[in-house]
């Protein structure tokens, strides 16, 4: 993944970083509320050495002297000699190992100075506290240093602060917790982020459509939250981006192969779901639309759906033509003003397979061949059945459609290889309910009409009707004028 990879991935997964952060942020702040203040008070004691000779070396030497005794002195002010004597004093009803646990003693480096440190929740008790160990702590230290001999001790410990009223607790700091969990809920977002796209092995790139199939992408369906209720968009609503879309599935699926373009076009999908119907109707319009003698064949016989969506006969159709129980002109229907004709799948039978990879199958379309420019056919499913495969191998080829976002990897690539193994050719993908708007949005622009603006684009030699339909400068065009 590069910056523009983490980019996409990073606006895409906003929510689940949005969330995140909320959550850490909130439980920051809930604890710092639940938390009890704690207040902390401090003294500090000054260490100084006892010597009748003042002389300036003898003061040195006690200098050294005190300094090297400092840090064993912050060793014992949070033990019971020191500590007991302070819980007698001011009645507390804690042990001396629990009050052990709220004094603490530092020595600044090369210095006599020692500071104590007492927390508690309360303000005044902290207060009270610290002012009693530092007198306690001096007079131990008072007895520690006084010779068995007899004799003053040869060190003092002299309080030179006393704690005074701490006014703000030192614990909770709110802030800095809140800062501590918008920085973890931030990783923590981000660290999902990353996560859940490298676990999302759907398709979501014109890339990997490329790199998976080896062939180019003739189309970008654009979203439409109204498909499945209007699969038929280019006949409702002629301007719209979905129609365009078709539009420009159209005129590239005709510049696959200017020398030989393909007449007999399987259309399929890896598994169901994935639009492969609604688009074999869609792209059958668009090309009747522009004045080429189209034939739809509805060839899935195991859940058709074309004479659904265009609203005619189903009983009578390809399966009545190839056990010779009605004749081609009998099961052709026209459909709309553009002279469309549907060969819809007639009864189900109960051996698809057979019947399309049949010899009458190659005959019909051949018939289909000699009365029409181009034959669309709309096959099940890759994976679940061998279906499109075999229809594959007896056409010019197939577009594999392919659902933004539902399709996964390791289905386009089985569904190219089971194309592949039968020697079928594949002339292209079109990736389906791809989003116009967000992270992954596919770019339009004004034009004659809307343009993708993908790595995929190719040229278009376009010319526009009254109607506003695109006629393609390609041999199939020119023939279907002739």
């Amino acid at each position: 993944m590069d910056l523009r990879d983490y980019g996409r991935m990073l606006r895409k997964r906003w929510l689940t970083i949005v969330t995140c952060v909320l959550l850490a942020t909130g439980a920051a702040y809930g604890a710092s509320a639940i938390a009890k203040p704690v207040y902390e008070a401090q003294t500090q004691l000054f260490v100084s050495a006892q010597s009748a000779d003042t002389s300036l070396a003898d003061a040195n030497q006690g200098g050294l002297f005190t300094q090297q005794r400092v840090k064993s002195y912050a060793q014992i002010v949070n033990t019971p000699a020191v500590l007991g004597p302070v819980i007698a004093q001011l009645g507390l009803s804690v042990s001396a190992d629990q009050l052990a646990k709220q004094v603490s003693a530092t020595a600044p480096l090369d210095t006599v100075l020692i500071n104590v440190s007492v927390d508690d929740p309360s303000a005044s008790r902290a207060r009270d506290i610290a002012n009693a160990v530092s007198a306690e702590f001096a007079d131990q230290v008072r007895i520690l240093e006084t010779p068995v001999s007899g004799g003053p001790a040869p060190v003092k410990l002299t309080v030179v602060k006393q704690a005074d009223l701490p006014l703000l607790p030192v614990s909770p700091r709110t802030k800095l917790n809140l800062g501590l969990g918008f920085l973890l809920g931030l990783a923590l977002g981000v660290g999902l982020a990353v996560l859940r796209d490298s676990l999302d092995t759907t398709i979501k790139r014109v890339e990997d459509l490329v790199k998976i199939t080896g062939a180019g992408t003739l189309g970008m369906i654009a979203y439409d939250h109204d498909a499945q209720k209007s699969p038929l968009v280019t006949a409702i609503d002629p301007t719209s981006q979905r129609s365009e879309s078709f539009r420009t599935l159209r005129t590239n699926l005709q510049f696959v192969d200017i020398d030989h373009p393909p007449r007999t076009v399987v259309i399929t999908s890896a598994v169901a779901g994935e639009g492969k119907s609604t688009t074999a109707c869609n792209l059958a319009i668009t090309l009747a639309q522009a004045g080429i003698r189209v034939a739809l064949v509805e060839s899935d016989l195991r859940r058709p759906k074309i004479a659904e969506y265009l609203g005619v006969e189903g009983s009578v159709g390809l399966t009545s033509v190839l056990i010779g129980r009605a004749t081609l002109d009998d099961a052709l229907q026209t459909w709309g003003r553009s002279g469309l004709a549907v060969l819809a799948s007639g009864p189900i039978p109960p051996n698809p397979s057979e019947l399309l990879g049949s010899g009458h199958m190659v005959a019909l379309l051949r018939q289909l061949q000699q009365r029409f420019d181009v034959i669309i056919i709309d096959a099940p499913p890759l994976l679940p059945v061998t279906d499109a495969a075999v229809l594959s191998r007896i056409c010019d080829g197939a577009v594999i459609v392919v659902r933004y976002g539902k399709t996964k990897r390791e289905q386009l690539e089985r569904t190219a290889n089971a194309l592949s193994t039968v020697d079928a050719r594949v002339l292209g993908t079109v990736m389906n309910m791809a989003p116009t708007k967000g992270p992954d949005a596919y770019a339009y622009g004004y034009g004659y009409g809307y343009s993708y603006k993908s790595r995929t684009d190719r040229p278009r030699i376009n010319s526009v009707t009254s109607q506003g339909d695109v006629l393609p400068d390609t041999r199939m065009a020119r023939r279907a004028h002739r």
